[in-house]
C-alpha cells in the first residue's frame, strides 16, 4: 500500500524547497506576477515540471479572483483558418496555464448571449475570431471583462482606453504581395476570387489586392466571391471568363475549387492561369499543383493573442498587435 510522502499533493512548500526559494516567490511564479527576475522564474518552473505540481484552480480563484478561465467566441470553426486559429489558441492559453471554453454564435443575438455565458462561467477575459467580430460590432462589452479581437480595427471609440484590444494579420501588405508577384510574371491584370462580404480578413485582402493593380496603373476586373470552402471556390469561377490568366484567390481552399474548375475547363494550372493563395494551410504544398500562397503564422497569432489578453486580464494597456504574412512561392504561380 503506497504510504502518504507517495500520494499527496504536492505543495508550494515542495517547490519553494527544491527551488531555494521563498513560497512567496513560488506563488508569484503561479500566478503570473511579473515581480519575478527570470533566473528565479526559470528555476521555479524547473522545480514544478519536476515535481510535478499543478496550482489547483479553485484555491487560486479564491486567492486571485481569477478562474484561469478564458473564453472563445467563433461564428464558425468549419472553416480551416478559423480550426487553425483555434488550435493556436489552445496550444498558446496551455502554455500560459489557461483552460479554454468556445462558444459559437452565428448571429448579434448569439454573441450578446455568448458574452453572458462566459460571465456566468466566470471566465477571466475572451477572444473574439474573425467573423464574429462583426457580429460583435456595437455591442456593449461587459463591465470588467478583458477582450482581445482578432482581425479588427483597433477600437478607437475611448483611445485613452480602449474597449478591447486586437491582433491581426497585414492582410493588405499579403495581398499586394501576392498580387505584384502575379504580376511580375507578366500578367496584364490579375483577378481575384474574394471571401465573405462581411469578413474583415477578405476586405482587407481584397483592398490589397485593388491597392496594387491601382498602383501599378493597370485594370481591376470585376471580382467574384466564394465562402472559404472549396465547393464555394469552384462554384464562384463560373463566372470569370477564358480571359483570366492570374488568380488570387482570399484563402487556400477557394484556390483548391479554382483548380479543379480550371481542370474542368481543360485549363492548366499555372501554363494558362497563375494561382496564389492565402494562409498556407497544412495541405498547400500538396495540392497539384503546390499552391504559392500567403503564409499566416497561425502560431504566432495564437500567442500574440494570449498575450494581449493576459496583460489587459491584468489591467495593463496594451497596444493593438499586426503580423506581417509571408510570400510562399511554389509551383501554382
Amino acid at each position: 500500500m503506497p504510504n502518504a510522502q507517495t500520494t499527496r499533493r504536492v505543495s508550494m512548500a515542495d517547490v519553494a524547497a527544491a527551488a531555494g526559494v521563498s513560497g512567496q516567490t513560488v506563488s508569484r511564479v503561479a500566478n503570473g506576477s511579473p515581480r519575478v527576475d527570470p533566473a528565479t522564474r526559470a528555476r521555479v518552473e524547473q522545480a514544478m515540471e519536476q515535481l510535478g505540481y499543478r496550482m489547483h484552480r479553485a484555491a487560486r480563484a479564491l486567492r486571485t479572483g481569477r478562474t484561469d478561465t478564458i473564453g472563445l467566441i467563433v461564428s464558425t470553426l468549419a472553416s480551416v483558418g478559423n480550426f487553425r486559429m483555434l488550435q493556436a489558441l489552445a496550444d498558446a492559453a496551455a502554455a500560459r496555464g489557461l483552460a479554454l471554453t468556445v462558444v459559437t454564435a452565428t448571429g448579434r443575438e448569439a454573441v450578446a448571449d455568448g458574452f453572458a455565458r462566459l460571465r456566468e462561467q466566470g471566465v477571466d477575459g475572451a477572444v473574439i475570431l474573425n467573423e464574429a467580430t462583426a457580429l460583435a460590432q456595437g455591442l456593449d462589452v461587459p463591465e470588467g471583462l478583458a477582450l482581445v479581437v482578432v482581425d479588427a480595427p483597433p477600437d478607437d471609440t475611448h483611445a485613452a482606453l480602449p474597449r478591447f484590444a486586437t491582433v491581426q494579420t497585414d492582410h493588405v501588405a499579403g495581398a499586394r504581395a501576392a498580387t505584384r508577384h502575379l504580376l511580375s510574371l507578366g500578367h496584364e491584370t490579375v483577378h481575384h476570387l474574394a471571401g465573405p462580404a462581411s469578413s474583415f480578413a477578405a476586405a482587407e485582402r481584397e483592398r490589397g489586392w485593388r491597392a496594387e493593380l491601382e498602383a501599378a496603373g493597370l485594370p481591376v476586373p470585376a471580382l467574384v466571391r466564394g465562402e472559404w470552402t472549396a465547393a464555394s471556390g469552384h462554384a464562384a469561377l463560373a463566372a470569370l471568363g477564358d480571359d483570366v490568366t492570374a488568380l488570387f484567390c482570399a484563402n487556400d481552399q477557394m484556390a483548391l475549387g479554382a483548380f479543379r474548375a480550371l481542370a474542368d475547363r481543360g485549363r492548366r494550372v499555372p501554363d494558362d492561369v497563375a494561382v496564389v493563395g492565402f494562409d498556407d494551410v497544412a495541405d498547400a504544398a500538396d495540392y497539384r499543383p503546390p499552391l504559392t500562397t500567403v503564409r499566416q503564422d497561425f502560431d504566432a497569432l495564437g500567442a500574440a493573442v494570449i498575450d494581449s489578453l493576459v496583460a489587459r486580464i491584468a489591467g495593463e494597456a496594451v497596444a493593438p498587435v499586426v503580423l506581417t504574412p509571408a510570400l510562399v512561392r511554389r509551383a501554382s504561380a
